[in-house]
């Protein structure tokens, strides 16, 4: 059985280390030139997302991942702020938690490895279809067109796979701009750096600013003590922060800025609205270059409208399906578990106990359960955010302990 996946991004990555790992023809195909050049900065992987990766590639990588990542059960409780920097509260108690935080990159290039020379970079897909013998077909605008008997969109929100079994997008915009950067904890002032301390926060201010702030330090409080292994491209406690506004056409001119000039806008932006001047310190001192910004979109919460087409030899995972606006921090880990639910299906198709069209409509079955999951809580965090649309005062102090830890677990 040969499969195809359009996307290298981590659910195609892991999906095609999984299939080669199970010995099947896989060829991935990305637009990018480069797995590093990547955008996000670190994702969450929970203990869901690492089982299924654990059946997805090799003993020795998930070694590697385990010494590159920060482990969330070393870090302090995460903090709840106001927009002058006044703590209000606390997420839940990390001790006993599973997952880790892991730089995008350094996963990406990891999975990468596994793939191996199935990977093909710099390829552009234009389209999907099948061929005279009825079998699916990857169009491209710069190479003869490939047939396989599986094709697997893995190409994100925007998925060229996607939108041709659905008829049109499977997603919309979900009414957040977002803005992202890197920033040491040694650039920060001393007083920052204890307010902020070794953990994850988030800052709700008026009309909808919101400021989050994670803490990610693969070295010190790395997941595994194997020096030798690791390869983390974060080499000492950095805050990963993302600053979230309602989109508007305001806000959405701020998407044409790059680097400092983006930096500026922005601190500009939360002194509009009364932040208190050390709270955006974090923004201040940052990586210049590694400020930038997105859209938030998202898909339907409602599992029955995910995948909406008929089970077949074209399929999709992630965010071609489901896709996840980064605020409960498990869409990363959501598009893993889909690559490994599709391997376990596709395999018993090539096992003979199975048709490959029923392994499909199994995949796709489960993938809207997952889907959905992910979605409800997201959403609950970017519809909460949006309706702070006045000054949180009091309330701010009273927000219900799921939305909490949902805030609390934002991750970019």
């Amino acid at each position: 059985m040969r499969v195809v996946v359009v996307g290298g991004g981590i659910g195609g990555l892991a999906l095609g280390a999984g299939l080669r790992r199970r010995g099947f023809e896989v060829a991935v195909f990305d637009r990018d030139t480069d797995v590093a050049a990547t955008g996000g900065y670190h994702i969450t992987l929970d203990e869901r997302a690492q089982s299924a990766l654990t059946d997805l590639v090799e003993p020795k990588v998930m070694q590697r991942l385990l010494a590159s990542g920060s482990a969330l059960r070393l870090r302090e409780r995460d903090a709840f702020w106001d927009r002058r920097g006044r703590l209000l509260g606390h997420g839940p108690d990390l001790s006993d938690s599973a997952s880790i935080d892991v730089d995008r990159i350094t996963l990406r290039m990891l999975l990468a490895e596994a793939v191996g020379d199935g990977l093909h970079l710099g390829c552009n897909v234009s389209g999907v279809g099948h061929d005279d013998h009825g079998a699916p077909r990857v169009l491209f605008t710069d190479r003869a067109p490939v047939s396989a008997d599986l094709v697997v969109g893995a190409d994100g929100t925007h998925s060229v796979v996607a939108r041709h079994l659905a008829g049109g997008p499977t997603n919309s915009p979900a009414g957040i701009i977002g803005f992202s950067g890197r920033t040491l904890r040694r650039d920060l002032s001393p007083g920052e750096q204890q307010r902020l301390g070794p953990r994850s926060g988030l800052a709700i201010g008026p009309r909808g600013g919101a400021l989050y702030i994670g803490f990610l330090d693969p070295v010190g409080n790395t997941a595994l003590d194997a020096p030798e292994l690791r390869m983390s491209v974060t080499t000492g406690p950095t805050y990963i922060w993302g600053a979230m506004f309602p989109e508007s056409t305001s806000t959405d001119s701020l998407r044409v800025l790059r680097g400092g000039e983006l930096q500026a806008a922005l601190l500009g932006r939360f002194r509009e609205r009364g932040w208190a001047a050390h709270t955006l310190e974090v923004i201040a001192q940052a990586d210049p270059h590694s400020v930038a910004g997105f859209r938030f979109n998202a898909a339907s919460t409602r599992a029955e409208d995910l995948a909406p087409w008929p089970a077949g030899r074209i399929t999709a995972l992630g965010d071609a399906v489901h896709a996840t606006p980064p605020t409960a921090g498990m869409g990363a880990g959501a598009a893993i578990r889909d690559a490994a639910g599709l391997l376990t299906h596709v395999s018993a198709a090539a096992d003979g106990t199975s048709t490959l069209n029923d392994a499909v409509h199994h995949f796709e079955a489960g993938m809207r359960r997952r889907g959905s999951e992910v979605l409800t809580l997201a959403m609950k965090t970017v519809r909460w955010i949006l309706a702070t649309d006045t000054t949180l005062g009091a309330a701010a102090t009273v927000v219900s302990t799921p939305i909490l830890a949902a805030a609390a677990r934002l991750r970019h």
